[in-house]
């Protein structure tokens, strides 16, 4: 789970900061040391943390939150704030050209994910109503040019390419003009990288934008390298003078250094975030809300946009009817698993329910997505009366159901607990009190409370 350490550890520091009542000055200085250390752990830049704490501790031990009647949850807001500064702010969208085509310019180094983001960002494109048109400018990398073909067939999108003879400087300019002839408003340019920086790399880069003058330079980097995903991003900014970061694995970085340090160290804002291998998982990137998921606070506004995208409305209303009248089924807890799976892992949509992922009763209801299969197979080896009626499902009845689909019989026990959990979870959010709460943080808005 992205940031799970540094948000554990946030999360242990602020709820001793909320159990105080009164704080003293001594108090939250102490607090900001314990947040120093988590921030450094999660491979922060040392100057971000350092100018980062400061600002935070000069406004938090001020009068008007040391005497308010909540100074912990002010020293939290404070915290809150700071962050979304730190990345940024607000949202940095693509700059599209007034005069068509716009032309995006894709670079990185090798193993960045730089040829599947630029897929990514040409779906995403695609579904905003423009059309884009991919270019394979990496004649270096075997087969680059082949892996680009193979997205864009799968996204049903058009790529130019000359071949590996000819230079990344003409096949760039060459797509421009293609572009042009064939109403493409939007031109990808997927450049080649290095498994390091070097100077013949950002030579090339340098010719193909001063040949192409691309309205925006897009840097992909690996979240997951840390601290030297911001030193490659520092060193591209320098040499190319990058519009926007990209980062990529987002979903495998358990520490989130990059994303807090990146925008402070170059000025550049990060544009993007890749949160899976599939095609549709690259999200636009919002400060305030990475910000409140950092800070285990939930991420509401792109939760309900997922459901919004992924949920059908009418099977949505069919559930809520059946958790207000106890009736959700073995049947319904296969659907739901494979309704989030849509949305993306199901920690991830748990992670983003304001406090869900801490709710009592429900840890460890997590259902790894390369088991799904293994689930599935366990339900339909039941008979319909044990799928309506768990209850009945005895020691026999366990194991002719683990013959049946092949598993053991601690999996068949394993799926009847998270089954459980699950039908636990939508008992709460019928209740009025969960009820107004999602009011409260936007969560009514979801297709299932309607």
């Amino acid at each position: 789970m992205a940031f799970e350490n540094m948000t554990e550890r946030l999360q242990g520091i602020f709820k001793n900061l909320r159990s105080k009542g009164k704080l003293t000055e001594k108090d939250v200085r102490e607090a900001m040391r314990e947040v120093r250390l988590a921030l450094l752990e999660a491979d922060v830049n040392y100057r971000v943390v350092k100018e980062f704490i400061n600002k935070v501790t000069e406004r938090a031990i001020g009068s008007e939150v040391l005497q308010s009647l909540t100074p912990g949850q002010q020293v939290i807001k404070i915290v809150h704030d700071e962050m979304t500064q730190l990345m940024g702010g607000n949202q940095s969208k693509i700059n599209i050209s007034a005069k068509p085509p716009t032309v995006i310019m894709m670079v990185g180094l090798q193993g960045s994910g730089k040829t599947t983001t630029s897929a990514k960002l040409a779906r995403n494109l695609k579904k905003q109503g423009k059309n884009p048109l991919l270019t394979a400018c990496d004649v270096y990398r075997p087969a680059a040019i082949k892996q680009l073909q193979i997205l864009g067939e799968q996204l049903e999108l058009p790529v130019f390419s000359l071949g590996e003879k000819q230079s990344p400087v003409d096949i760039a300019h060459g797509a421009i003009k293609y572009a042009e002839k064939n109403g493409h408003d939007v031109v990808i340019l997927d450049t080649a990288g290095r498994l390091h920086i070097d100077e013949e790399l950002m030579k090339e880069l340098e010719r193909i934008k001063a040949n192409c003058q691309p309205h925006e330079i897009l840097l992909v980097v690996d979240s997951m390298t840390g601290q030297d995903a911001v030193n490659v991003a520092e060193s591209f900014n320098q040499k190319l003078g990058i519009n926007g970061v990209v980062l990529t694995k987002l979903d495998g970085d358990t520490r989130g250094g990059a994303a807090l340090s990146v925008k402070a160290v170059t000025g550049a804002p990060i544009k993007f975030i890749g949160t899976g291998e599939k095609l549709d998982t690259l999200e636009n990137f919002y400060p305030e809300r990475m910000a409140s998921r950092i800070l285990g606070m939930g991420d509401v506004l792109t939760l309900i946009e997922k459901a919004q995208a992924n949920v059908d409305l009418q099977s949505a209303q069919e559930l809520e009817r059946k958790m207000r009248a106890n009736e959700f089924t073995l049947e319904d807890f296969l659907e739901q698993i494979q309704q989030m799976r849509k949305m993306g892992p199901l920690e991830q949509f748990m992670d983003m329910i304001p406090g869900m992922g801490q709710a009592k009763g429900l840890q460890g209801a997590e259902v790894n997505e390369k088991d799904l299969n293994h689930v599935e197979a366990i339900i339909r080896s039941m008979t319909s009366a044990e799928r309506r009626n768990p209850e009945i499902i005895n020691g026999s009845r366990r194991k002719r159901i683990a013959n049946g689909s092949g598993r053991s019989l601690q999996d068949v026990n394993k799926v009847l607990k998270q089954f459980a959990q699950m039908k636990k979870m939508m008992k709460q959010f019928t209740q009025p009190q969960f009820l107004g709460k999602a009011r409260k943080k936007g969560l009514t808005k979801m297709p299932f409370f309607n």
